[in-house]
């Protein structure tokens, strides 16, 4: 009986700090949830702020709260607190040295936070990857390509690779070029294009409709448009006018010529 009880007085404490351990450690991870999402909810509800800087400062409070949980939780176990910031000291530069890419995967994810060359909802092309932004987090983008392929891009790539950024402007100009045959009369072609382009309601009178001759080809002469338009509406409006134009055309009497093929052949 007596050893049971100098069992319970050395165990009984360990026991009690591991119970207040447990309680620390989930009361800390559901505050630092909820803490994440007021400040995602707060910082969302600021329409001139970027979702994704909201969602990006929610991952970072709640990391930060969870750390301060976690030193919590070892100090009830008698470390200390400057003897744990040493030990990390010196576990973060080995690791540091280990995961060097994915440091500069977190700094790069703060830099595009920062200057934002893409927000959320965009259409970008990054290093040559193109698709819509769903998320920027701590370490990576991620995209969704037109076909609903998910693509990860880490932030490092993402940083030092060149954006091209599709949605950033309001507005964007729509090249079309059309190949008529050298029988038909460019004139004619072009008053077609501009009559189609006048005549719809998604381009923009102002700048005004540009046509001209752009190339005399080898069997072709080819006549270009440019006309602005929203960007929201660019592939639409790209695909209507394709087939607009090409049905204006047969009914225009002009025609659209294609590759010859001319064999000879030699007698011997």
């Amino acid at each position: 009986m007596e050893a049971f009880f100098e069992e319970a007085a050395l165990y009984g404490p360990l026991v009690i700090n591991a119970i207040k351990a447990l309680i620390v450690l989930v009361i800390g991870w559901l505050v630092a949830g909820l803490v994440g999402r007021f400040v995602r909810r707060q910082v969302n509800s600021h329409a001139s702020i970027d979702r994704m800087l909201g969602n990006f400062a929610a991952t970072v409070v709640t990391w930060v709260i969870r750390l301060m949980v976690l030193i919590a939780v070892l100090g009830l176990f008698g470390i200390e607190a400057t003897s744990l910031v040493a030990v990390m000291g010196a576990a973060t530069l080995a690791i540091g040295m280990a995961l060097q890419g994915t440091l500069a995967d977190l700094a790069a994810g703060i830099m595009l936070v920062i200057f934002q060359p893409y927000k959320q909802g965009q259409y970008v092309d990054i290093g040559g990857t193109g698709g819509t932004v769903e998320e920027v987090s701590l370490f990576f983008t991620e995209l969704t390509t037109p076909d609903n392929v998910q693509v990860i891009v880490p932030n490092g790539q993402a940083w030092g690779s060149v954006i091209t950024n599709y949605s950033h402007h309001k507005t964007r100009r729509l090249d079309l070029t059309f190949r008529i045959d050298y029988t038909d009369s460019a004139d004619t072609a072009m008053e077609i294009i501009l009559k189609r382009a006048r005549a719809e309601d998604r381009i923009h009178a102002d700048p005004e409709p540009w046509v001209r001759v752009t190339n005399l080809g080898d069997s072709s002469i080819d006549i270009t448009a440019r006309l602005w338009c929203d960007a929201a509406e660019y592939w639409d409006l790209k695909f209507a006018l394709t087939k607009q134009i090409r049905e204006a055309f047969d009914a225009g009497g002009i025609s659209i010529p294609y590759p010859h093929q001319v064999n000879l052949t030699k007698e011997t």
